[in-house]
């Protein structure tokens, strides 16, 4: 064999474990040990997190209702913004009968055995949402069912007993997406213990 031959012999081999090494690189992220996708690139986390809130009824208590042609709605402009903070309510109705639960117009505050409670501001606002949780904390949160992992118990309707069956990953998914969707300012009010 020439020089020549040998050294283009080398090369390709070169060439070629590299090109194994890269597309392993590549494909490693994309596969679990038993074969299964997971989540890729920070875009898939976040599409992954908004598909989780969008099925899993976030916005159905976290976003505030409104009248829209066909009745009541979401109004997308508080996208998971929680109570509105300007909303004042009046004593909720006492439980009658085999009706133990009330809820507000705009299903974002609820009354039942546990005092009333308030649906939480999701989005990252600094001062008033999500915007200075750390993953862990969000995820504490959810597994414990209390405020920050560590406070006040989070109360219906939130569906703790089911959410807490989150993946580690379908949590961070969540947490990523509702990173990116737009702050709202509002503070929503403390719960209210019931009446003794």
């Amino acid at each position: 064999m020439k020089t020549s031959n040998l050294e283009d012999v080398r090369l390709t081999l070169i060439a070629t474990a590299l090109t194994g090494l890269a597309w392993i690189a590549f494909t490693q992220p994309l596969l679990a040990a038993d074969g299964a996708k997971t989540v890729a690139t920070p875009a898939d986390k976040v599409a992954r997190g908004k598909y989780l809130v969008t099925t899993s009824g976030c916005n159905d208590c976290h976003t505030p209702w409104k009248v829209g042609a066909s009745g009541p709605e979401p109004d997308m402009s508080r996208m998971l913004s929680g109570h509105p903070e300007k909303m004042e309510l009046p004593a909720p109705p006492q439980p009658s009968g085999p009706w133990i639960v009330a809820a507000a117009a705009t299903n974002t505050a609820w009354s039942g055995p546990w005092g009333v409670s308030f649906t939480a501001n999701l989005t990252p606002d600094k001062e008033t949402g999500l915007g200075k949780w750390s993953l862990r904390q969000f995820s504490d949160t959810i597994r414990t069912g209390r405020h920050l992992g560590r406070g006040r118990p989070i109360l219906p309707p939130m569906p703790i007993p089911m959410y807490k069956h989150f993946t580690d990953e379908d949590l961070a998914a969540i947490y990523a997406y509702l990173q990116t969707i737009p702050p709202i300012q509002n503070r929503v009010p403390e719960p209210v213990a019931p009446k003794q």
